[in-house]
This record gives C-alpha cells, structure tokens and sequence, in this order.
C-alpha cells in the first residue's frame, strides 16, 4: 500500500513540472524584460530577488510596456493616523498621503514616511503583500479540498464503496502520513497531535506546489519566506514543550551522565536547554533554505536565456534550448523537493513529539 501511494502521487505530480516548466518560461520572458537595461546589460541579481522577494502588488506579466500588475491592500499606521490604500497609489515612485516605497536602503521596497529631520521612518505596517494573499489563497484552498474530500465521505459508506479520484489520492496521502509518520513515531496518544501535523504536512505540500506554479495565483514564494517557515516551527515547540511528560524534564534539567558536569557547574544542562531551541531552529532554516534555494536555482537558469541572448544568435538559442531542457529538469525536481521538504518537517516534528512523550512509548 507503501509503494502504490507513492507511484501514485509521483505519477500524477510528474504531469505538471511540463506545463509549469513551459509557462515559467513564457511568464519570465515577459516579466522580466524590464529587468535588462537600456544598455543591454541583464541584472541577474534583481530578477532573481525581485520573483522570490515579498511586494506589495503581484506582478502578472508585461502587456504592450505595462506592467500588468494585481494591486493589493496597504494597512499603515503612520505619524497622521491609519491609511488604507490600494498598492496602485504608491507604484512607481509615486506618493500617497506622504507615503511611498523606498528604492534603496535600509528600508529598499518597503513603506516608508519621511521623518522630522527629513529622514525615512518606517510605519507600522499590516499591508495585505504577496506572501500574505497567497498565505490567504492557499489555507481557502486547502480547506476547500479538504472539505470537498469529507463531502465524499458523509454521502458514501466507505466500508462497502472506496473512494476514486481526488477523494481516494487524499485517502492515501492521509493515511500514509498518518500511520507512517505520526503513529509511528509519537506511539500511543498520537492522536491529539494528528490534526496539527496533518494539517502542516498538506499546507507546506500545497504551497509549495503553488510556487512552482509560474502565473497567477501561483508563483509566491510563500514557504520560502522565513517568516512563514518561522511560525511553523514555533507550532512544533509548543507542541512539543506544552505537552512534554516529567520523564522529558528530567532530562533537560537532571540529564543522565556524570556528576560533575551537572553540578556545580550545569554544563549538561545548558547543552539540554540549547537542544530544545536547535531542533525548531532547523527546521525553519531547513525548510525556507531548500524552497528558496530552488526558486533562485531555475531562476538563475531562465536568466541564462538573457545573458546568452547578447553573445550572438548561435549561442543564444543553443544555450536558450539547453536551458529550457534544464529548467524543466528542476521543475521536475523541484516537485519532488516539494513533497520531501513536506514529509520532511511533518517526519521530524513527530519524532521531536514522540520524544517528549518516551513515558507513553515505554508503555506501549
């Protein structure tokens, strides 16, 4: 049942990397051409920053030498009192209301006022951004599926008639990582923590196929933003720590191990205390770092596309078809990164549970 969930899942995700691949370089190629300069020369450096960077509008395509471009909502709370805006007022360096965005220093690309003395000061901001929209659209999404896959269930006796389609590819990706991962790993009293990690597992999973995803309302570089992969390692530390047994203390603060590296000086201790903040520290830095690192992979790759383009015509389309085989190659490879980096976070956030829990597991 392992092996079949998995060809499964492989065989219906390996159909996108194609699609996704072609359309990323179209977008791209439309997208980006603001991004070569009048001279000709191609800042690789902006194009790849500026797709996985957070913005205030989202970029569609450029249509006819305009920027096609969904404006989102900005919540600031500046010197003069609340504004909400549409980000369209602020585009291109205009100003709103003494507001605009800053196009270098410290605070390059976000809201900015000027100050008293004339400098620029940073207002509280809670603008709707990129990241934020697609974090909105993806949670709709997923709980619309969700919801769609329980609907099957409440008109359908799953005990005479299996579930086809969409509703048995989420059977069998629930219970795989259900009884794989979260059962396994945390043993009896799993449970309680089964709805946060599945629920972690299916958000980090979709989202990361959204990103890949080049048009609209893909393309968001939500998982790769650390912010987000922050929280989510934050959930797991609770989860962790909130629901810990005694025999998990006794170990942090009266590790088992000589005498004199407990007491008078509590070196085991501090390892013990460290350990607990390292574990959801790398889950953070594992997940924002391997989905970031993707993105700005490929992009570097459709870059190539610009750079060779100026060498010459031979070079450029050779090194334009090379490219293109490439990029299709990491979209597949990106799809699979998508899918472990999920199971990954949900695998060891249930092992740093079951870990907490070791008077159950000595139970079982």
């Amino acid at each position: 049942m392992r092996r079949l969930t998995v060809i499964l899942v492989s065989l219906i995700l390996s159909v996108l990397p194609v699609i996704a691949g072609q359309a990323g370089n179209d977008v791209l190629q439309a997208g980006d051409v603001h991004q070569v300069g009048d001279e000709g020369k191609v800042d690789v450096a902006e194009m790849i920053f500026g797709h996985i960077g957070d913005s205030y509008g989202w970029h569609i395509t450029e249509w006819n030498g305009r920027h096609v471009v969904i404006p989102l909502p900005c919540i600031v709370r500046s010197s003069t009192g609340w504004h909400v805006f549409m980000s369209s007022k602020i585009e291109h360096g205009h100003e709103y209301e003494g507001l605009f965005i800053a196009q270098e220093g410290r605070y390059e690309d976000k809201i900015v006022e000027r100050g008293p003395d004339g400098g620029l000061v940073r207002p509280f901001d809670i603008s709707i951004t990129k990241n934020v929209a697609s974090l909105i659209f993806g949670s709709a999404l997923l709980v619309i599926l969700v919801l769609s896959c329980a609907r099957w269930y409440r008109r359908h006796d799953a005990m005479e008639k299996a579930p086809g389609g969409f509703a048995g590819l989420m059977e069998m990706m629930i219970m795989m990582v259900h009884d794989d991962l979260i059962k396994d790993s945390i043993g009896p009293g799993y449970r309680k923590y089964a709805p946060y990690l599945l629920t972690a597992f299916f958000f980090i999973f979709l989202n990361n196929l959204l990103g890949i995803v080049p048009f609209f309302p893909g393309g968001a570089n939500l998982t790769g933003n650390i912010a987000v992969t922050g929280v989510l390692a934050i959930c797991t530390f609770l989860a962790v720590n909130l629901f810990a047994d005694r025999h998990y203390w006794k170990e942090i603060f009266w590790p088992d191990g000589p005498i004199f590296l407990k007491c008078p000086i509590p070196i085991l201790q501090v390892i013990e205390i460290l350990g607990m903040f390292t574990k959801p520290f790398s889950l953070m830095v594992r997940l924002f770092a391997n989905i970031m690192a993707g993105h700005a992979m490929i992009l570097g790759l459709v870059s190539v596309i610009f750079v060779a383009a100026k060498i010459g015509p031979v070079i450029g389309g050779s090194m334009t078809a090379i490219t293109m085989v490439f990029g299709v190659f990491m979209d597949c490879l990106e799809l699979l990164v998508a899918f472990i980096q999920a199971y990954v976070f949900t695998m060891l956030s249930a092992v740093f549970i079951g870990l907490s829990r070791q008077e159950e597991q000595e139970h079982r």
